[in-house]
């Protein structure tokens, strides 16, 4: 990963890069924790934290110089400041996406040059490694165990929130990282909300339950949707759930190295855009994921982005009804040499509990 980041800043004649956004951190320098920030140039590489995570820095990144910004009062920009003048750098990148305006503006003091740079890193992490690809179907193998595990939850009279609090936990039981992310687990009329919050509804007869979540192993994330049924689906239920399988279908079979993301897109609205529903769909229907939930590339009708062999993408079509409830179901897709292969295997037909 350095290595990579080392060629990019010497095919555009970059003598530093201030790197602060947490993933991209982690990607280069396989610190795990938090409150750290990156420097680096082509022979020295510097980490920048504080106090409480200087023992973990040097045990975990022993090539890097680790320094403790806070001392004598110091900022994190005055101390890339610092090293940027003490190297002598004609320019430095830095992620103008993270930094803030106050760490430009003391930044921008520095005989050097500040360029702000935007997704070069994320370019190079959508392109997953072998290492990084078994983090990535380790994740969700996890969240299919505990997909058999909550279904057996699932009734008449418990909360969504409980209801995700045991999803959580069931993932953390079956191995995930202890750090989770936000999942959503919805109900009723309520999942018709693309990113509703679990509440304290009560599951009822005839409610559809949408669960999209996901875990991190070794920071890796795995991200799926399923929805289902608690009791006996309406004729309206099972034409829709149909129509959103069918959707999920038609979209990965396009899903191959040098589709246009477009095509994706195109290939998802086939079932529904001559029905009722096409109105009901929302157009961002997947994007790339690894250390962070939502990555390059992105599905939908304005992306210009391009499949490569080893992205990782979650695939998420779906049919979102307002005051009567929505549908989706996603599945974690790894771009192979010669198309496909779905890292969530749980089932996807309607199941009825």
């Amino acid at each position: 990963m350095l290595e990579k980041l080392i060629s990019y800043m010497r095919e555009q004649n970059l003598d530093g890069f201030f790197i602060s956004k947490p993933e991209n951190v982690r990607y280069i320098s396989k610190y795990t924790s938090d409150d750290a920030y990156l420097f680096i140039t082509e022979n020295k590489y510097y980490f920048i934290t504080d106090p409480r995570y200087t023992e973990q820095a040097q045990l975990e990144c022993p090539d890097y110089h680790i320094i403790n910004w806070r001392e004598k009062g110091n900022t994190i920009a005055g101390t890339v400041k610092s090293i940027v003048e003490s190297l002598n750098l004609s320019n430095f990148a830095f992620e103008g996406d993270t930094v803030t305006y106050n760490m430009y503006s003391e930044l921008s003091t520095s005989s050097s040059k500040p360029i702000s740079v935007i997704g070069a890193i994320e370019k190079i992490r959508a392109v997953k490694t072998p290492e990084e690809l078994r983090n990535l179907r380790a994740a969700c193998q996890i969240a299919d165990r505990a997909f058999e595990r909550i279904i057996k939850d699932i009734k008449v009279g418990i909360t969504e929130k409980e209801l995700a609090s045991r999803l959580s936990h069931y993932m953390v039981m079956e191995g995930a990282d202890t750090k989770p992310y936000g999942n959503i687990l919805i109900s009723g009329k309520r999942t018709s909300l693309l990113h509703g919050i679990p509440s304290n509804k009560v599951i009822e007869y005839g409610d559809f339950v949408l669960m999209d979540y996901g875990c991190g192993f070794n920071g890796y994330l795995s991200d799926m949707t399923r929805t289902v049924l608690v009791g006996k689906a309406t004729s309206e239920q099972r034409e829709v759930y149909a129509l959103e399988k069918k959707m999920l279908e038609d979209a990965t079979k396009t899903m191959k190295p040098g589709a246009l993301a477009t095509d994706v897109y195109n290939a998802s609205i086939q079932a529904i855009k001559d029905t009722k529903y096409f109105p009901y769909h929302y157009s961002g229907i997947g994007h790339g994921i690894g250390l962070f939930v939502h990555e390059i590339p992105f599905m939908s009708p304005r992306s210009s982005d391009v499949l490569n062999e080893n992205n990782v993408i979650t695939i998420e079509p779906g049919i979102y009804i307002p005051n009567w409830g929505g549908v989706r179901i996603e599945d974690q897709i790894l771009i192979t040499k010669d198309g496909n292969e779905s890292l969530t295997s749980s089932t996807r037909e309607l199941i009825e509990l």
